[in-house]
């Protein structure tokens, strides 16, 4: 089973990116997704968020208020950590679950925002990959998805870790500088190399 991690800052463009390699027919399990399926309503995990952080959090007490929680842990690096010895652990649970799935398949991505943060994913993948952007780029990207004001999002970026020691850290870069054909250009180049790494470890093995 050969996982390529996919990471980046907020708004570098990883979800375009999974779809441009899920179209070329590459498995992709995201944690964000997860995540958000983990905290959809009803979810037992929700019970927990809400006694560690208050029912404030929750919406008619069965819905996470997302940018409640959101603001609530970007001010404070304790509920932020916090948050995190909750959900993580089910999140990686799940992944693993969700990777086991495509055993059959040359490769698969794992898309994850906080590769490098922690060790947990660092050692079931095989090479990493960077969606790499410009801050500039990246606020405006990201505050036009979400609605949020440049003020969120550059203090979403200020607690990622930073770019240029991301990109230390990768096996790959891709610079999402520029269109959408572009993007799926370079990701189709990678993709060729990823399928010729696999079937020649494959062939040797």
């Amino acid at each position: 089973m050969y996982i390529i991690g996919l990471t980046g800052g907020i708004g570098s463009g990883k979800s375009e990116a999974a779809k441009l390699f899920s179209k070329l027919g590459v498995p992709i399990v995201d944690v964000d997704k997860i995540s958000h399926d983990l905290t959809f309503e009803g979810q037992p995990i929700l019970k927990e968020i809400a006694k560690a952080f208050g029912h404030e959090v929750l919406i008619n007490d069965r819905t996470l208020n997302r940018d409640q929680l959101r603001s609530i842990i970007f001010a404070d690096e304790s509920a932020r950590k916090k948050l995190e010895a909750i959900l993580h652990p089910a999140i990686y649970n799940k992944a693993i679950e969700e990777l086991q799935k495509n055993t059959s398949a040359i490769y698969q991505i794992l898309v994850i925002p906080l590769l490098f943060e922690s060790d947990r994913y660092l050692k079931i993948i095989n090479r990493s990959l960077v969606i790499d952007s410009d801050p500039e780029m990246q606020i405006s990207r990201a505050s036009s998805r979400d609605h949020h004001s440049r003020e969120d999002i550059q203090k979403i970026i200020n607690a990622q870790m930073p770019r240029e020691q991301r990109n230390l850290l990768a096996d790959d870069i891709i610079l999402n500088d520029g269109s959408i054909e572009a993007l799926d250009q370079k990701i189709a180049q990678l993709h060729e190399k990823y399928v010729n790494t696999c079937v020649f470890k494959k062939s040797i093995s």
